[in-house]
């Protein structure tokens, strides 16, 4: 049997009706503006090609109000999937350019569909977020519509990696589907994400506020930690999420895409003693420490802009793929409050479902003592960072830099707290609180009576220091494994990746912890 010509003509002309519905004008302006179209989008993320549509002619059927006879072309939204290199990778965009990219019932089927054939493949989802929010005309089958999308991402939440793209507006209750996704990205100029934009805050509290304030990518990147990368443009989100999901595996039951063809460079590197300050009360930039570690000086730091007392990314030993977090003096002497601890919970447990090891770098003061930290729950939101590192089970190698004190000694992932092998600098002091404060109180008395009490309690201090909080003491208490020279630190920590990356840890049956949220 042959097709009648003219059906065939009829189905090219349907997609390219639904292809190419913008304007050469509008999409130079969107250009202009760094931005691009929704199909734009898909293309630049996928090899040329690969991408097969889901969906494309599905629309509502539904009556609703104002919405007789109006077009929609692919209800707003384009799903379907592709590859990148060699790897299949889920996505959908919202198509700003179809009623806003608002969502329906039959935009969320679309989008709920992409998703379970990513959990029942096995394979990452993108998302691009560019839609004014609920189909106002579809009512509660709107909201229906955004409760079956986050049912969908909590389900996939631990199975597949996550991306969300914002690059336009992703307001009211559409932003929750971001927040529970594993990454955010913002592009820097055209977006905006907020539960209530300016003139609701107003309305209902009188406070004139502006769209830089509360929805802004530099404000959510910096002060609500909402995202986790800034990008220029649409390009360069595109750029960032395969990036990303270069350091990822497709989903839970597979290692990330280690390269262990890669020797260990066990040559020393002497370099690395330049990086310490003469003096312990200087800070020492552990930017500076961790570029010197990892292959090619390359980190991709995650929440670059938040809480930047400490600095967690994804970088590469010897070919290994791990998440790192480490403590920055250079902020707040590297203490942890809040923010911090958020941070660093948040990342471990990620690199936990993606079973992506830990190297965690420790110089850290304590946690950030204060009236406010105290009435904000630091108690709490330590415990997070317990509760993340203690539960993780993925390979996890700790270095004692300098100061590990009191409660963040734990906090920074400890023997205690799960650590396969903990290595420590000569420089390295592991103690209930700093030495300083430690003479303090335990020759307070001497202190009092001593003719130069500063020059006496600098030598208290010392010897301190030399009996007590020296890594020697750690090591002979067996709570360390080896106290090692700054210089071999790179081998050391590619050298013990190796041999634990085979680490299976079982632990009791449950549905899952109770953390402190």
């Amino acid at each position: 049997m042959t097709i009648k010509p003219e059906l065939i003509e009829t189905l090219r002309k349907r997609r390219e009706k639904i292809k190419n519905h913008i304007s050469p004008e509008k999409l130079e302006a969107l250009h202009a503006k760094g931005l691009l179209s929704a199909r734009e989008r898909i293309n630049g993320l996928f090899d040329e090609g690969t991408f097969q549509e889901l969906g494309m002619h599905a629309k509502h059927h539904a009556v609703y109000f104002g919405m007789e006879g109006r077009e929609l072309p692919a209800d707003g939204v384009i799903t379907g999937s592709g590859y990148m290199g060699s790897e299949q990778v889920a996505a959908y965009c919202q198509d700003f350019s179809v009623m806003a990219g608002s969502l329906g019932k039959m935009q969320a089927r679309k989008i709920t569909r992409i998703m379970r054939y990513a959990i029942k493949t096995g394979i990452p989802v993108v998302a691009f977020k560019d839609s004014g929010g609920a189909r106002i005309q579809e009512g509660v089958d709107a909201l229906s519509g955004y409760g079956d999308v986050f049912y969908a991402n909590v389900l996939l939440s631990g199975v597949v990696p996550q991306i969300a793209v914002v690059c336009g507006p992703c307001a009211g209750g559409a932003a929750y589907s971001p927040a529970l996704m594993d990454f955010v990205i913002m592009t820097r100029k055209n977006s905006h994400m907020f539960l209530t934009g300016p003139e609701v805050i107003k309305a209902v509290t009188g406070r004139t506020t502006t769209m830089a304030e509360v929805g802004s990518a530099e404000m959510h990147a910096s002060v609500s930690g909402n995202v986790h990368f800034l990008a220029e443009d649409d390009q360069n989100a595109i750029d960032l999420v395969k990036h990303i999901l270069s350091f990822l595996p497709p989903n839970n039951t597979e290692d990330p895409p280690h390269d262990l063809s890669v020797e260990i460079d066990d040559t020393p590197d002497p370099g690395m003693d330049e990086l310490i300050p003469d003096s312990p009360t200087d800070p020492l930039d552990m930017q500076a420490i961790i570029r010197r570690l990892v292959d090619n000086g390359e980190i991709l730091e995650v929440h670059a802009s938040f809480a930047r007392n400490v600095i967690v990314g994804f970088a590469r030993f010897c070919g290994v793929i791990v998440g790192i977090v480490a403590n920055q003096p250079m902020v707040m002497a590297g203490a942890l409050d809040l923010n911090a601890a958020d941070k660093v919970a948040r990342f471990v447990r990620t690199c936990n479902v993606f079973n992506i090891p830990l190297v965690t770098l420790v110089d850290v003061p304590g946690f950030l003592p204060g009236v406010e930290q105290e009435r904000g729950g630091i108690i709490r939101h330590g415990a997070k960072m317990l509760h993340a590192y203690a539960s993780c089970t993925t390979p996890k190698i700790s270095i004692l830099l300098r100061k590990s004190y009191g409660g963040s000694y734990l906090a920074m992932c400890s023997q205690e707290l799960g650590a396969d092998m903990v290595f420590a600098w000569p420089t390295a002091e592991i103690a209930v609180m700093g030495s300083e404060a430690a003479v303090k109180i335990l020759y307070r008395k001497e202190l009092d009576q001593a003719e130069d009490r500063a020059a006496r309690a600098a030598e208290l201090a010392q010897d301190y220091r030399n009996e007590f909080a020296s890594p020697y003491e750690a090591a002979s208490n067996f709570y360390i494994t080896d106290v090692i020279e700054p210089c071999e630190t790179r081998a050391t920590i590619a050298l013990a990746l190796r041999k634990t990356l085979g680490k299976r840890e079982l632990r009791p049956g449950k549905k899952h912890g109770n953390m402190p949220l």
